[in-house]
């Protein structure tokens, strides 16, 4: 199938406009995402709180069932299961009484087994576990796209409006609360910035993979570059650039978009690395004047 003939099948095709459509936003608020969670060191608990998606997933259908007419209810249910997970993880590990990852640990497994258990009682509805999984390209619908579009929008604005504050929060947190940056408000933010971002991408990219989307953007344009505007523009470029050729490679070859997607982003970090060490030897092996 050549190059043509895949966009000719995106344009023709509704459900792979949807995708398309749905698949830029979540790039661009992943990548955006992903500069906060890179720098922050934050890329295990966006694994726990992916993870913990599946717990709520599987309670929305549980309760509201499924097909278009539950999506609201599902979304609602498993972002308030999300946020609650990561305020709870934030809270346990506040006093230090119990190290960041063992709380995540434990969370992750929990959420995964009340998942199992719920989707269980929800008879009938197994394809659906398998879609939130791993994400399914036919998933996206008009409404959904709406939804993602509406939650990307409540993600972005407040890196916009407080981009500055949490900036010094990311560098230099223990400097901001001196100076009197509301660190814990900041912190508490991110995680559900982070949970409303896991939330939206769960049809279409999955829970398994949706943690490579808030790492490799960034973590591929800091090889590139070091200023902190510079990186959140290579990420979002990154991001973006990586779900456009992995929709269009999936559409080629039928596999699954999310799949195909984390694969073309990690072809893409493993050339930065080259690069950057290539780079670095020609340095080393420059004459010195």
């Amino acid at each position: 199938m050549g190059v043509i003939q895949i966009f000719s099948d995106m344009v023709h095709y509704e459900f792979w406009r949807y995708a398309v459509a749905g698949g830029l936003i979540i790039a661009l608020v992943c990548s955006v995402l992903s500069v906060y969670v890179v720098l922050r060191r934050m890329a295990f608990i966006g694994q726990g709180i992916s993870h913990s998606a599946f717990g709520g997933v599987a309670l929305g259908i549980y309760f509201f069932g499924a097909g278009s007419h539950a999506t609201l209810g599902i979304y609602g249910t498993a972002l308030i299961f999300c946020i609650l997970v990561a305020w709870l993880i934030a809270n346990t590990t506040k006093e230090g009484q119990i190290s960041e990852d063992s709380a995540i640990g434990i969370f992750l497994v929990v959420s995964m087994a009340l998942g199992i258990i719920f989707f269980k009682a929800a008879r009938g509805y197994s394809q659906d576990a398998t879609t939130y999984l791993f994400g399914s390209v036919l998933a996206m619908t008009q409404e959904e796209l709406w939804l993602i579009a509406g939650l990307s929008l409540i993600v972005l604005l407040p890196l916009w409006i407080l981009q500055k504050e949490l900036l010094f929060y990311t560098f230099d947190s223990r400097m901001a609360r001196v100076v009197g940056v509301p660190v814990n408000f900041l912190h508490y933010l991110l995680l559900t910035l982070l949970s409303i971002t896991i939330v939206i991408s769960a049809r279409l990219i999955g829970i398994v993979l949706i943690s490579a989307f808030l790492v490799l953007p960034a973590a591929t344009a800091q090889l590139l570059c070091s200023r902190f505007t510079t990186l959140l523009m290579s990420s979002v470029v990154l991001g973006v650039g990586c779900t456009l050729v992995g929709l269009m490679l999936s559409c080629a070859t039928d596999a699954p978009a999310g799949a195909a997607i984390v694969l073309v982003q990690f072809a893409v970090f493993l050339g930065a690395v080259a690069w950057k060490r290539l780079r670095q030897g020609r340095r080393f092996l420059a004459p010195q004047s």
